[in-house]
């Protein structure tokens, strides 16, 4: 083989990354051979994309362009054939794939050995030999073109895995959030067309709104997935995936939308505007996926777009929005062999439904191959289940235990009848939930029991936490068995987060499995004992959120945050008011650090909007969540008149933590009015902080410290400010509280500056950008990093000053996040160096602008340790 191509004609990512090898061949000559290397390229962890169209009659360039386009490594297997010319056309498919492959994509090409091959594939094979871009190697068999390539592709990465980090640092700094987007957890095929198409809408940028509109089980999700990942070029500024299965409430759109841009919503400022914020002059693609059940807040998309006109949304929902600006695009069934067609290999294998059949039965059992005796079948099955993927995928995963012809006839003799017992459903949706009905009826009894059961988790969860919710159930004691078979089957999928193992259902099945829970009249018991467990874990986890355990509570908390919002709503659903209440006073930490107040306020609202009578106690939870954003936003007497009455009610209720936290909240309200009342905010945040220390809870002393710090500073009173600050910060540190030391020190530092003492300030700044990293909070890190700019600035670093200063700005434009006196501090010394060196500074800001936050981190601090690295890399 000639030496694999030179490592500098392009990064190549490691295999967690889902690097994509584009294998290029004629098709029925080259079959046995396609199916060897995409199994050799899958058991590598890598992404096969199998295009089917470009050797084909007509070369369709703009398609396989599109696909080559998402590709890393080009793939190519020739034997005999040079592929059919078609009319008009002066090439091949084969040759116009080889030829539109980047000069930069790697290239790997296999020739078999034979006598009687094409004159014209002959001659495309010398160019190649002649093309240093260009590895090649010939084979014998399948079997062996399978370990070749399995090898050659390792090899590959070897050599290029150092170049790729350079290369892929630099692309982290330009190129879109990718990541951001789910990866498939296996191949998507057949939506070559529909991918191409979507991309060239998302180019012509004259659709603000995209709208996937099918039937569930119809493969929205996916091909939005898939649409965002090929035209991620498009958006440089980011590409973000925004999960609204589990979302019920229109209210929680924007919390939602808020929460995956980054944005904490802490109730002072209204988060549209933060968001608007955060889009405006941004190309950033929003794929927001299931939102047919939140679908009246679809005008606030029309005020997003309207404030934000470089935003552009991808939608999947069953249901048209219905909203200006809005191009739906209707997902079709993957195409099924013609009815009355023959069952043959060359008939099966012009079928998008067949090709996805048979790869999904190969995952399922690795010797199925689709031959003249099965071929037959497998097309029966796909004309009977419409060509609807998921109904495919769950179909196929049969295969360890029928034949196709076995399943054919389950279908011909079940779906019938099945689809007939739903008529009130439209066809396609009858179609999917007979398939539901079919391959859950091949379940143990135990097995559906226990898919139903897990219906009332959102989005994902644990082992551990099935394994809380058996007690009593059918499939007590055997939830690891259960989840293996429904995986097996399909029906869950199994995942990994953060290091921990996670699982999860298609909204489709989820919906489907609810909906049988609720026939058999358990959804109330499942609800119930979902909020129980739920409840145990935040009354043992949240009080850990005030320890030095803070850092890794928060983060298995957000993991769980999806069944966190559905335990309060199956509380409140069931008219567990008090025990609402309870669940989101104890998260209070939580909701306040992760900026997700929004969302509390919401439900809160909710609960005061019932009927049933509520204890005091939880009224004034409920007040307060529901007053803290007009404590920031619309600042009024009655807004101070209601905390406090949130104070009476605490008082009375005999929580004189919650009292004193509510009574500092109404400090601050005061300061925040047209006429701010000072001298009595200080006294109460005074008297706040001396109960709370009394009380030790030591997380309200500190943050309540802080307001008493800023107000000393609006008093102009700055020795005094500073040294609340520095009590805040003691006090936060003693207890492991890394939000509070970070959010006290970032104002100890600018307080420092001021004062001149710029050695001190850095040492401030530098804790505090640590802190902010280690809990993933953005707005701390920019904060930090203004910090760094003033001291570079006062040591006269003119280029390391300018690229602090834009690398923070474009993070708070990034969140919607905007303070003026957070800029004044660093923007001081930034102007000084800029008058003395205005070139330097100007480079800076050039440089700035494109570094990511890992490299902003980097060069703020040079030599941070080891875990400081860890914790950016997994930023």
């Amino acid at each position: 083989m000639g030496a694999v191509p030179d490592a500098r004609s392009g990064p190549i990512r490691t295999p967690d990354q889902r690097l994509r090898v584009f294998v290029s061949s004629t098709q029925r000559e080259m079959a046995e051979e396609r199916r060897s290397v995409r199994s050799a390229v899958e058991g590598m962890h890598l992404a096969p994309v199998m295009f089917e169209l470009g050797a084909r009659p007509h070369p369709p360039r703009e398609l396989y362009r599109s696909y080559l386009a998402q590709s890393d490594v080009f793939v190519g297997i020739y034997g005999d054939s040079y592929g059919w010319v078609a009319p008009g056309e002066e090439i091949s498919g084969l040759e116009d794939e080889y030829r539109l492959a980047p000069r930069a994509m790697p290239k790997l090409i296999y020739v078999k050995s034979t006598h009687t091959r094409d004159e014209r594939l002959q001659e495309l094979i010398h160019r190649i030999q002649e093309d240093d871009t260009a590895a090649y190697l010939p084979f014998e068999d399948p079997a062996q073109l399978g370990e070749q390539v399995a090898a050659d592709l390792a090899t590959l990465l070897a050599e290029r895995f150092d170049e790729s980090r350079d290369a892929a640092a630099e692309e982290d700094a330009t190129s879109s959030l990718i990541a951001r987007v789910p990866v498939p957890y296996s191949t998507t095929i057949g939506r070559e067309r529909d991918i191409a198409d979507l991309c060239g809408l998302l180019q012509r940028g004259g659709h603000r709104v995209i709208s996937l509109i099918g039937p569930g089980g119809i493969g929205k999700s996916r091909l939005a997935i898939e649409s965002a990942i090929a035209a991620r070029r498009l958006f440089p500024d980011g590409t973000y995936f925004v999960a609204l299965e589990n979302v019920l409430e229109p209210g929680l759109l924007l919390p939602t939308i808020a929460y995956t841009l980054g944005i904490r919503d802490n109730g002072e400022a209204v988060l549209e505007e933060r968001i608007s914020r955060a889009l405006e002059d941004r190309d950033v693609l929003l794929v927001l996926d299931n939102f047919e059940q939140i679908v009246d807040a679809a005008p606030v998309l029309v005020r997003l777009y309207t404030v934000a006109p470089s935003a552009t949304f991808l939608v999947t929902s069953r249901v048209v929005l219905r909203i200006r600006g809005e191009q739906v695009y209707d997902v079709r069934p993957l195409s099924v062999p013609a009815r009355g067609a023959p069952g043959t290999l060359d008939r099966a294998a012009g079928s998008a439904a067949v090709d996805l059949f048979v790869d999904r039965a190969q995952a399922a059992k690795p010797s199925f191959a689709l031959t003249e005796e099965n071929a037959g079948a497998v097309m029966d099955i796909c004309r009977r289940l419409e060509g609807l993927p998921l109904a495919i995928e769950l179909a196929a995963a049969k295969v360890r235990m029928l034949t196709p012809v076995g399943i054919a006839e389950r279908l011909r003799s079940t779906l019938p009848l099945l689809t007939a017992a739903v008529r009130d459903l439209p066809e396609r949706h009858r179609t999917m939930r007979a398939t539901l009905d079919w391959s859950v009826s091949l379940l143990s009894a135990e097995d559906r029991a226990l898919l139903e059961d897990l219906s009332v988790f959102a989005e994902r969860f644990s082992v551990e936490a099935v394994e809380a919710l058996g007690s009593g159930r059918v499939w007590d004691g055997r939830a690891i068995d259960g989840l293996t078979a429904l995986i097996d089957g399909s029906l869950v999928k199994q995942t990994e987060v953060g290091g921990r193992t996670v699982l999860s259902l298609l909204a489709i099945v989820r919906e489907y499995a609810l909906g049988r829970l609720k026939e058999r009249g358990d959804a109330d018991h499942m609800r119930a004992a979902h909020a129980d467990y739920y409840t145990a874990l935040v009354r043992r986890d949240a009080g850990e959120l005030r320890s030095a355990s803070q850092a890794s509570i928060l983060a298995a908390l957000s993991i769980e945050l999806a069944n966190l919002r559905a335990a309060v709503r199956h509380l409140i659903y069931t008219d567990r008011l008090d025990d609402a209440a309870d669940f989101a006073w104890s998260l209070l930490i939580y909701w306040w650090i992760m900026g997700l107040l929004g969302g509390v306020r919401v439900w809160m609202l909710e609960l005061l909007g019932k009927e049933q009578p509520i204890r005091p106690h939880s009224r004034a939870v409920a007040w307060f969540y529901a007053l803290w954003g007009e404590m920031w936003q619309h600042p009024s007497e009655e807004v101070v008149a209601g905390l406090a009455e949130c104070v009476r009610l605490f008082t009375e209720s005999g929580d004189e933590d919650a009292a004193a936290m509510a009574l500092a909240a109404r400090a601050t309200a005061r300061v925040q009015l047209p006429r701010p009342d000072i001298e009595t905010a200080s006294r109460e945040l005074d008297d706040a902080v001396e109960r709370l220390h009394r009380l030790g809870n030591g997380w309200g002393e500190a943050i309540t410290r802080v307001s008493l710090g800023r107000v000393a500073w609006l008093r102009g009173e700055p020795e005094a400010a500073l040294a609340h600050f520095r009590r805040a910060s003691e006090v936060a540190e003693s207890g492991g509280d890394l939000f509070t030391r970070s959010v006290a020190g970032n104002q100890i530092g600018r307080l420092l500056l001021v004062g001149g003492k710029t050695s001190e300030a850095e040492d401030f700044f530098r804790r505090t950008l640590v802190d902010s990293i280690t809990l993933h909070h953005d707005e701390g890190v920019a904060y930090g990093l203004e910090g760094m700019c003033a001291i570079a600035a006062a040591h006269g670093d003119a280029h390391r000053a300018g690229a602090l200063s834009a690398a923070a700005a474009a993070i708070r434009h990034r969140i919607g996040v905007f303070d003026v006196e957070a800029f004044t501090v660093h923007e001081i010394s930034l102007d000084a160096v800029r008058r003395a060196q205005p070139d330097a500074v100007a480079d800076g800001e050039r440089t700035g602008a494109e570094l990511s936050v890992a490299e902003a981190v980097a060069l703020a601090l040079p030599d941070a340790d080891a875990s400081v690295a860890h914790a950016v890399a997994h930023w």
